[in-house]
C-alpha cells in the first residue's frame, strides 16, 4: 500500500530541532536534535523487514524515540499505531512529527515506560509489536554514550531486554509477532530470552555493511505461541565494496519494503 502524503511545517522548532526528510521515504518529514541522537538505517531497515498482516487491527512500536517506524509503516497501512517513549522532551518531538505529517489520526504516543503498559492496554490484545531495543547491556561502559538521550537509546537503561520481551508477551495475541532489531553477538541470549516467554523466532535476515564483513546486526520476527519453522532470508549488504548503497538496499528506499 502507498499513500500520498501531504505535510505542513511546524509553525516553530524549539531550540537545536530540525525538520529533516524521514529516511528513505519521501515527503515524510521528522523533527530531530542532533544533540540527541538521529534516526538510523536500523529503523529503516526493520520498518521494510516488517510484515503487517491483514489480521493485525493495531500496531505498537516499544522505545519509538521520535517515531520513525510509526512513521514508515503509516505509508503500508491505514490500521492505528501507538508508540511508546519514555523521555518526555523525545515523546514531544513524537508528537509534533507525527503533526507535521498529518497522521494525528492515526499515531499516537504513549508517555511512560514500557513495562508499565498494562495500564494503557490490555493484555492479549495486540498483534504486532515492533522495536528498535537498546543494543548494548548497561556493563558495556566502553560503549556509553555522553547525553543521557544516547545513553538510554543504547544501553538497558530503563529497560532490559528480557523486561521487553516479558512485555511484548503479555500484550500479544496468540500468534501475534514481535518484531525487532539486534546485534548478532547476542543471539544465544536473545532465543534464550524469547523461548523463555513462549515466543518463537519465525523469520530471520542478517545485515552486513559490506559482502566481506561480518554482520552487524539481525532482522528477527518471533510470534506468541508459535511452531518450530524458521525461514532465514538472504543476507541483506548495505554499501558496495566499490562504494555507494547496493540495489537491495536503494530497493527498500524506493518502495518502502524488501
Amino acid at each position: 500500500m502507498t499513500r500520498k502524503m501531504t505535510t505542513t511545517t511546524p509553525t516553530t522548532l524549539k531550540d537545536g530541532e530540525v525538520l529533516n526528510d524521514l529516511l528513505g521515504f519521501k515527503g515524510m518529514k521528522i523533527i530531530q536534535r542532533p544533540d540527541m541522537f538521529n534516526v538510523s538505517l536500523d529503523s529503516t531497515l526493520l520498518a521494510a523487514f516488517t510484515h503487517v498482516p491483514k489480521r493485525v487491527s493495531r500496531i505498537v512500536d516499544f522505545g519509538t524515540g521520535f517515531a520513525p517506524i510509526p512513521l514508515m509503516l503509516s505509508r503500508r497501512t491505514t490500521k492505528p499505531i501507538i508508540g511508546v517513549e519514555i523521555q518526555p522532551e523525545v515523546a514531544d518531538m513524537a508528537r509534533r512529527s507525527i503533526q507535521v505529517n498529518e497522521l494525528s489520526e492515526q499515531i499516537v504516543i504513549i508517555e511512560d515506560d514500557i513495562a508499565s503498559l498494562s495500564d494503557h492496554l490490555k493484555p492479549d490484545s495486540i498483534e504486532l509489536i515492533t522495536a528498535n531495543p537498546p543494543f548494548f547491556r548497561l556493563t558495556d561502559l566502553a560503549n556509553t554514550n555522553r547525553t543521557t538521550y544516547k545513553t538510554i537509546a543504547r544501553h538497558e537503561v530503563t529497560i532490559t531486554f528480557d523486561t521487553m520481551v516479558k512485555t511484548a508477551a503479555a500484550l500479544l495475541k496468540d500468534k501475534g509477532l514481535f518484531v525487532f532489531v539486534h546485534r548478532p553477538d547476542r543471539m544465544a541470549s536473545i532465543i534464550a530470552t524469547l523461548q523463555a516467554h513462549r515466543l518463537t523466532i519465525k523469520r530471520m535476515r542478517v545485515v552486513h555493511a559490506k559482502a566481506n564483513r561480518r554482520a552487524q546486526m539481525v532482522l528477527i520476527e518471533a510470534m506468541k505461541g508459535g511452531r518450530d519453522g524458521l525461514l532465514i532470508e538472504p543476507p541483506l549488504i548495505v554499501h558496495r565494496d566499490e562504494g555507494g548503497y547496493t540495489t537491495a538496499i536503494e530497493n527498500i528506499f524506493r518502495d518502502e519494503r524488501t
